[in-house]
């Protein structure tokens, strides 16, 4: 026999499900997409497994011809996400797709990243980025909100409006429950999206408390057939103590785990990543190059000998102390390139299938570098260094070693002639790995006007 608090659970969960069934079905009487936002979290998994079972349950209608609008579940990847929430996100989304197939539910998968120009590593590596901070947090716009937003504005262009479904509740923070309750009109469901046009949102359970959420994972099963006890398990690995994993329910079935937060693993805005520590105490030892190389991002960050007395743009970045703030020297970007190379070798020993960073990345970097009129390092080198092997790199270095032996040849009572020549090449080159040849030719004149100068 269920208990009371049992039952007044049961009762507001299938409160929500009604709720969802009838703004999927009657409340609007357009086709426009429900966007679910899914991290493979928590809450996202809550608010996916209401959603699933209400279109189950619409399916199941005499007349299901409700059954029209698309569901697309879209997850970001930043590319440095926690390689294990990464893994199990991967997982969990194939089996969405493949049993969404097999229910016949208008329910979709899209993966969104970030372009290559604006991954984490090509602006922290390639452009010289300082690792973000509260007052420099470039990450979120770049890694997150533009690849997310590029599928949305796709749906809005196709059908003139779309509704993103968030997972966002009150209980997390006073500030999120300004945030959602600024933008909420009375007695409606649906709100204005904060910064889309033509965009509405949808939290169906932001009234939900966290024992609550955990109460669905334990006692709800996943409609597409995944065993919500590995994402416990995670939450429970990635608790820093015992505090934050209580279990809180009368039913020792049905557990708590607090709300650890998954992230980057990159992560400098958090002084300290708790739950990436915990998971190394807790028996994920290999994670623990990860750990060490985010802590010296962090440690290392404001050292002024390591950052240019400028920005990207020109402008000054001198501080009222006489210290440098600027982008990150390129001497300290390849070091950082090195160090990161290390630590992914040494986590692949246990872990192949683990990339920190790929080889697209890998020349994207190379091409900055070039197009910045830095050549004293190369990323194949660097790569050789650590790996002992060469990565693909296209037609970087294309020029053959015939034509190499003659222009040397030619330049052999000026050498320095060759090496202006043989960067002016490289700067060239790179346009046929990026697709924006945009200031190619600024490029160019700056690497000439270098040389002048040093002449």
């Amino acid at each position: 026999m269920k208990s009371y608090t049992q039952k007044i659970k049961s009762s507001k969960v299938e409160g929500i499900i009604d709720e969802i069934i009838d703004q999927y079905a009657y409340a609007d009487n357009t086709q426009r997409p429900w966007i679910i936002g899914f991290s493979g979290g928590k809450d996202s998994t809550v608010l996916l497994t209401l959603v699933w079972i209400a279109l189950q349950r619409i399916k199941s209608l005499p007349n299901p011809f409700q059954l029209r609008r698309p569901v697309y579940v879209v997850c970001n990847d930043t590319m440095v996400e926690n390689p294990i929430i990464s893994a199990y996100v991967e997982k969990v989304l194939a089996k969405i797709e493949i049993e969404a197939r097999n229910q016949d539910l208008p329910i979709f998968v899209k993966k969104t990243t970030p372009k290559l120009d604006e991954s984490y590593w090509v602006n922290v590596l390639g452009k010289g980025y300082p690792v973000p901070n509260n007052t420099f947090r470039w990450c979120t716009d770049k890694l997150k909100i533009r690849p997310t937003s590029s599928f949305l504005h796709e749906q809005i262009d196709e059908k003139g409006e779309a509704i993103v479904l968030l997972g966002t509740r009150y209980e997390e923070s006073s500030t999120r429950e300004r945030s959602m309750k600024k933008h909420e009109r009375k007695g409606e469901r649906l709100s204005k999206h904060a910064t889309d046009v033509n965009t509405y949102v949808f939290a169906p359970i932001k009234e939900l408390m966290l024992e609550e959420i955990w109460y669905i994972i334990n006692v709800v099963e996943s409609p597409w057939g995944f065993d919500n006890n590995i994402l416990f398990q995670i939450y429970s690995d990635a608790s820093a103590d015992d505090y934050e994993c209580p279990t809180v329910v009368t039913n020792k079935e049905h557990k708590s785990c607090g709300q650890s937060r998954f992230g980057c693993w990159t992560c400098t805005v958090v002084k300290e990543d708790k739950s990436m520590s915990a998971l190394v105490d807790k028996g994920q030892s290999w994670m623990a190059p990860l750990v060490e190389y985010r802590n010296k991002l962090v440690e290392e960050r404001n050292n002024p000998e390591f950052r240019k007395d400028t920005r990207r743009n020109g402008a000054s970045a001198i501080d009222d102390e006489g210290n440098s703030r600027g982008s990150y020297k390129e001497s300290y970007r390849a070091m950082l390139l090195k160090r990161l190379l290390k630590t992914q070798k040494e986590v692949q020993k246990d872990h192949p299938e683990v990339v920190l960073i790929n080889n697209q990345e890998l020349i994207a970097i190379q091409v900055t570098w070039n197009r910045d009129g830095y050549f004293d390092k190369h990323v194949g080198e660097i790569y050789r260094e650590v790996y002992n092997k060469d990565f693909m790199t296209n037609n970087i270095k294309s020029l053959g070693q015939t034509e190499r032996r003659i222009m040397q040849e030619v330049c052999d009572d000026r050498p320095e002639y060759y090496h202006l020549i043989d960067n002016l090449l490289e700067i060239q080159e790179s346009k046929t790995l990026l697709i924006s040849k945009y200031g190619l030719h600024n490029d160019v004149e700056k690497q000439i006007e270098r040389f002048v100068m040093r002449e």
